[in-house]
């Protein structure tokens, strides 16, 4: 019986065999010039550590100096950061042509550039940091929100892989942002460009695309998406301003849909839940879903009562 089962996934390995042979995308054989994930992952980890290095202590270490904690952090960051970078450079036609070495200092330049820029996202998470205080009465205190804040925490990955995505780094920012994404729910693109003292509360649902631009002192609850107003032009659309401007101190609630590159909300806008808007709303407005029909039904009579309310719309307050 042993043998009959070993002759039979004989069998099958020789058909996945074959199967990677048909020259797809998928039968790529090629895993030692792949990013590794695993490694990208470790070094958000690490990033994070460098960022609020007060808060996650290396367990392996006993007694350490701060400069000896940072200095060990960095160094392993310059090290493995360096050569993911250099693996997914091949990526941008810019540098197909490049020889190794040459691309092997590129990464050098990009990596050092990115550490360089790390005391910036630091001033910006620190904006981030008295936004969610501030905004959120549930807050006990700081440290609350540093440990244990899911949007917190993808606000923190989205400003790292920014900067990564504007020095030309592919791959690694979208690899950095969908993990965050898998841990909280929230899906923010790397590409989007997001103001100081940037709040999302509760946060599970949030989508933010590509070319959203976000001004300061913005709020979002979850189920919000900030997306485009239509995707089937599919790869004809890619660089092109596909989704919306949100202007400085705008409040968006939960389950709103702002969609379109040429929709902005302007400063101060209130967006209530629930509505969909592909059109630009004026500065200081408050946008809101307009009665909606409720219906009771009863078991006991089985008889239906209705609040009787006008159609749903949007209601445009100035």
């Amino acid at each position: 019986m042993e043998s009959d089962i070993i002759e039979k996934m004989g069998v099958i390995v020789e058909d996945l065999l074959t199967d990677y042979r048909q020259g797809r995308t998928i039968d790529k054989m090629d895993a030692f010039n792949q990013p590794n994930k695993d490694i990208i992952i470790q070094l958000m980890e690490e990033l994070q550590r460098i960022v609020f290095l007060g808060y996650y202590k290396n367990k392996e270490y006993k007694i350490y100096t701060v400069r000896n904690h940072l200095t060990m952090l960095i160094e392993d960051v310059m090290f493995n950061l360096k050569k993911q970078i250099t693996i997914v450079l091949k990526y941008n036609d810019e540098f197909a042509d490049w020889e190794i070495e040459k691309i092997r200092e590129k990464a050098e330049e990009i990596t050092l550039e990115f550490l360089r820029r790390l005391p910036k996202i630091r001033a910006y998470m620190e904006t981030d940091l008295q936004a969610a205080y501030d905004g959120d009465p549930a807050a006990f205190n700081k440290d609350e929100i540093i440990f244990s804040y899911p949007g917190f925490y993808a606000i923190l990955v989205n400003r790292l892989a920014h900067e990564l995505h504007l020095l030309g780094v592919p791959l690694i920012p979208r690899i950095m942002t969908e993990h965050a994404h898998s841990l909280t729910g929230i899906d923010i693109h790397p590409g989007a460009t997001i103001g100081k003292y940037f709040f999302i509360d509760h946060g599970t649902g949030i989508v933010i695309g590509e070319t959203t631009v976000i001004g300061e002192h913005v709020k979002v609850y979850q189920g919000v998406t900030l997306g485009a107003l239509s995707t089937r032009g599919g790869q004809e659309l890619k660089n092109k301003k596909r989704h919306p401007t949100i202007q400085d101190n705008v409040t968006i609630y939960s389950g709103s849909s702002i969609l379109g590159g040429e929709t902005v909300i302007g400063e101060n806008a209130v967006i209530g839940s629930n509505t969909f808007i592909t059109k630009s709303v004026n500065a200081g407005a408050r946008v809101t879903i307009k009665n909606q029909e409720l219906q009771f039904r009863y078991d006991k009579t089985l008889q239906m009562e209705s609040l009787d309310q006008e159609e749903a719309g949007l209601s445009i307050i100035y």
